[in-house]
């Protein structure tokens, strides 16, 4: 068993339980202290076995259950060794104290210092100075007080019932009663929610194992305080010793560490929390329980379908097995009708092959006089294809003039493009300069009708001052002569310089024509207050900017025809020369 060992001496033994046969025995451990030498070479060390070895022989006749090393320092080396009663470990302090040892390959000597060890177990100063100290803690509740004992790496099967080997809490309470009347005890390890648990992981008290059921910790919670400290003394120093029922009553001890309870593990408060925590973790159990099981349901329903789905692939297969055997068996009556069939078929066939080797006979003869006819014909024919390859070197011939004869148009054609475009170029540059001989014409007519305008004003103006000023004795002329620099005749007009084509030039024309006719009229009518302008002036028929965008339209409109009528044209003279090859006639 894990964590145990054979006890050969029982004579310390102290009751705890016959009926289980647990006892105490005093934990008898000494301390071992050994002055090393100093290391003056390099690469030099010394043995730990060696000096467990020579401490062992120095221990002779007595001997240790178990021997190590807990410190080891350059200065010194520290063990630890338990032996099987008290007895014997002070035997062994005499034994080793103040003795020497000796190394092989070092020329000191080293001293051995042997003591009895201390147990490490809480005292009383420590529980009452702790919950002294603690300010969350209530002395007047139960498990937030010295009251609860926490024991831990408890061998399993030492209780256990003796017919079934299974951990028994009423086993675990009959052996701590021994000490008091118990109020409380809690096996952690008994709990199967305990590791799910969400206070206790929170908590921090997780210091027993949940993995392996060899040992276990318990919580036990006293009602009296006496109680407490007898069962706080009593395992103070002292290890766990099992003497079985069997004939051989072989006897085993096992190490436990005692501790109080810091943590309120057996208070209301924590026992509450733990029963609350545990009736979620039974309902998301039952919870759990129930989806398995309608899991396990519809996978049963799940299996009958694939079986009941089976069950009719399984007749589908059987009625699609029948099926192939009927038609199996249609198909070999029919091969056996064709095979019938054919042999009819081949007797006729024979018979009918008798009969075409007549006729093939009276065909060979009619064959002959065919050929003869054909061979015939055949030299009709070679004469003529002689006659028509003369005839088809002529054509060459012919073909070879008549390509010579289009050269000849094709030049000519090129020839009347150029005169034709040289006659267009001559067309524009003529209307070119009648535009501009017309435009000269009209700016000096403008011209010439405004100085009339003026004239007219001006005498209008010496009326009406004479007719004012009659009757006083110093006539002053209002009337102002027209500067004769200012005035320009029809001889100094300036013509205009030639437009870059005759739409730029139009629309010149038509903005100069619209400003000197139009808008002045306009604006005549202007400065008569809310007189409306005529209609006149307003139409579109007698808008002359509307009629020169009206000819400059048409004048678009015929140029797109002309370039249209370009484009039949070239059109018309490539497939008039492409078919104008006469076809030679072929006998």
């Amino acid at each position: 068993m894990a964590g145990t060992t054979i006890c050969s001496d029982t004579s310390e033994a102290v009751e705890l339980c016959k009926a289980q046969g647990l006892y105490l025995k005093p934990i008898a451990k000494l301390t071992v202290c050994v002055q090393l030498p100093k290391l003056k070479e390099m690469g030099k060390s010394i043995s730990n076995w060696e000096v467990m070895e020579k401490i062992k022989h120095m221990a002779k006749p007595h001997s240790f259950i178990s021997l190590k090393i807990i410190k080891s320092t350059m200065e010194f080396m520290r063990l630890e060794g338990e032996a099987e009663t008290k007895v014997e470990i002070k035997a062994i302090i005499q034994c080793l104290d103040s003795r020497t040892i000796k190394l092989s390959g070092f020329p000191e000597v080293l001293k051995v210092k042997a003591a009895e060890a201390k147990v490490s177990h809480p005292s009383q100063h420590d529980w009452d100075s702790f919950f002294r100290d603690a300010k969350n803690m209530n002395e007047m509740k139960p498990g937030e007080r010295p009251d609860t004992v926490h024991v831990k790496d408890l061998p399993t099967k030492w209780f256990s019932h003796r017919k079934k080997d299974r951990l028994s809490e009423q086993v675990v309470k009959r052996v701590f009663e021994n000490f008091g009347e118990v109020r409380c005890l809690d096996i952690p390890m008994l709990d199967p929610y305990r590791k799910e648990m969400t206070s206790v992981k929170s908590s921090g008290l997780q210091t027993f194992n949940y993995n392996t059921g060899i040992t276990f910790d318990v919580y036990v919670q006293y009602k009296e305080y006496i109680s407490f400290v007898k069962a706080m003394d009593s395992l103070r120093g002292m290890k766990l010793l099992y003497i079985a029922d069997d004939e051989e009553e072989k006897a085993y001890t096992a190490n436990m560490r005692v501790e109080f309870d810091k943590t309120k593990h057996l208070s209301d408060k924590s026992i509450k929390k733990r029963r609350m925590e545990r009736e979620k973790l039974e309902q998301l159990e039952r919870e759990r329980e129930e989806k398995v099981r309608r899991e396990r349901e519809e996978e049963e329903k799940r299996v009958e379908e694939e079986k009941r789905k089976k069950e009719e692939e399984e007749r589908e297969k059987e009625r699609k097995r029948i099926e192939k055997i009927e038609k199996r068996e249609s198909r070999r009556q029919a091969r056996e009708e064709k095979r019938r069939l054919k042999a009819l078929e081949r007797k006729r066939l024979e018979e009918e092959k008798q009969y075409q080797m007549k006729i093939q006979m009276e065909e060979r003869r009619f064959l002959i006089a065919q050929r003869k006819l054909e061979s015939i014909r055949l030299l009709g024919e070679l004469f003529s294809r002689i006659k028509a390859v003369k005839v088809s070197s002529d054509l060459v011939q012919r073909e070879i003039e008549l390509e010579e004869e289009r050269r000849n148009q094709v030049e000519e054609e090129k020839r009347l493009k150029e005169e034709m475009k040289k006659r267009k170029l001559e067309a524009k540059k003529r209307r070119k300069e009648e535009l501009l001989h017309h435009e000269t014409e009209l700016r000096e007519k403008i011209l010439k009708n405004w100085k009339e305008k003026e004239e007219k004003k001006e005498e209008a103006m010496r009326e009406r001052l004479r007719l004012r000023l009659r009757g006083k004795k110093v006539l002053k002329s209002a009337a102002v002569k027209p500067s004769v620099s200012n005035m320009t005749t029809s001889s100094e007009v300036i013509p205009a310089p030639s437009p870059p084509d005759w739409r730029q030039r139009g629309e010149e024309w038509i903005r100069e024509e619209y400003e000197n006719k139009v808008l002045q009229r306009v604006n005549k009518f202007k400065g008569h207050g809310k007189q409306k302008v005529p209609r006149f002036y307003k139409s579109l028929h007698n808008n002359p900017h509307m009629e020169w965008k009206k000819r400059l339209k048409r004048k678009e409109v015929e140029m797109r025809r002309w370039k249209e009528w370009n484009e039949w044209k070239k059109q018309f003279l490539y497939w008039k020369h492409k078919f104008s090859f006469p076809v030679p006639y072929m006998e």
